[in-house]
């Protein structure tokens, strides 16, 4: 079985992340475009982000089957059809709805067996997240923890991936 392509897009909050990661999915013309969305609308803002990224994908040329996870990554799965092009926003969304309620070790284990098991059924993979670790260690504990488990995630995401980008004022710069 032919492995897909892994893409790490990262950058701030409001970059151009996900546009430039639709983007970039569209191109690769797989056979769905699916977005696995994270985001849940628990206040105005959130509600309207959510409705501007559905929006913006129903303006373009292309289908897009959209898959709301929030957590639990890994029962995208049996979802996922043999070369498909799979855009995951976001995994910082995906964490803090994951962190308080589970043992990490095996949420992070069971991601990366998750990832590995689609990158070998999908076309590509897209992941995106927001770049959070350029701020100082806060003093609070809960967002130690959550910085140490994005960072770690991040990396490993990092070193998987075949491509890796950060977002600036709309910009990208590849780093790997």
């Amino acid at each position: 079985m032919v492995r897909g392509k892994l893409v790490f897009i990262t950058g701030g909050v409001r970059s151009g992340k996900s546009s430039f990661a639709e983007h970039y999915l569209m191109n690769e013309q797989a056979k769905r475009n699916v977005y696995v969305a994270s985001g849940v609308a628990v206040d105005g803002e959130m509600k309207e982000r959510i409705a501007k990224h559905q929006n913006d994908r129903e303006s373009y040329p292309v289908e897009w089957v959209t898959i709301e996870q929030p957590r639990n990554f890994e029962q995208i799965i049996p979802l996922i059809q043999q070369g498909d092009g799979i855009l995951w926003d976001c995994v910082t969304t995906w964490l803090a709805n994951e962190l308080y309620d589970n043992d990490m070790e095996k949420v992070g284990k069971v991601l990366f067996e998750a990832i590995d098991c689609l990158i070998h059924k999908a076309k590509i993979i897209v992941i995106v997240s927001n770049e959070v670790l350029d701020e100082p260690l806060s003093k609070y504990e809960s967002v130690v923890l959550y910085q140490k488990w994005i960072g770690q995630i991040h990396q490993r995401l990092v070193a998987k991936a075949d491509i890796a980008f950060e977002m600036e004022y709309g910009l990208s710069h590849q780093w790997k």
